[in-house]
């Protein structure tokens, strides 16, 4: 049986180049600007310098958009406490190296609650979609979708291990301007990487769905 999704839900079925629009700005705004100050500023200046400017950045980020009334999308706000503490230990420790070995523990610790969420509880993908796509709580509910997020869920599970086991490979052996110009290009282009597999499979599951401007639902 075929239906229209608009007569089911009340949400209506955005087109597929304002989704990918949104997922671009949110991962322009909370990795790719603030590696890019903070390269920019290690080149010119000092790790020091690099490291207040991009958490500025990512402050000035948020306490626009709260002041303009906008949403602030969750990869924004994980990347500010990310950087918080980041920094925070580095200038306690007086070492930059504590800075550079953070994401690959983060990295190491996100993959495993992200594993995790799939064995104890909803998986975490699933918590993050309304971030880029308007649902409800019972289309979430989907069989279709919760396959997704399970696969999603263990796709960036994925990606965050072999992200922690490279950071950790290069910062033991490379200069530390090497290093920071090669994860500079890798970081951007791995998360780059990952978000249009994403959008691939979430492009299929929704279009079967009905879940897309002009689409139709399938019924299972």
């Amino acid at each position: 049986m075929i239906s229209c999704a608009s007569s089911t839900e009340n949400v209506e079925a955005p087109r597929l180049g304002a989704i990918l629009k949104h997922l671009a700005l949110s991962l322009l705004m909370a990795n790719i600007i603030p590696g890019a100050l903070f390269y920019l500023c290690l080149r010119a200046g000092n790790v020091w310098t690099a490291l207040i400017v991009a958490l500025v950045w990512c402050y000035g980020t948020v306490a626009w958009r709260i002041s303009t009334k906008r949403r602030t999308s969750a990869l924004v706000f994980v990347t500010v406490i990310g950087l918080t503490a980041k920094t925070i230990l580095a200038l306690a420790s007086g070492s930059t190296y504590v800075y550079f070995l953070q994401p690959a523990v983060n990295d190491g610790l996100v993959a495993m609650f992200f594993l995790l969420s799939l064995v104890l509880s909803r998986p975490i993908v699933a918590r993050l979609a309304h971030d880029f796509f308007p649902m409800s709580d019972e289309v979430a509910k989907r069989p279709r979708l919760q396959r997704l997020f399970w696969r999603l869920t263990m796709l960036w599970a994925l990606i965050c291990l072999i992200k922690s086991a490279v950071t950790l490979w290069m910062l033991e052996s490379m200069p530390l301007v090497t290093f920071v110009t090669i994860k500079s290009i890798l970081t951007p282009t791995v998360l780059i990487a990952g978000a249009a597999v994403t959008v691939v499979l979430a492009h299929r599951v929704a279009k079967v769905e009905g879940l897309l401007h002009g689409s139709m639902a399938v019924a299972s």
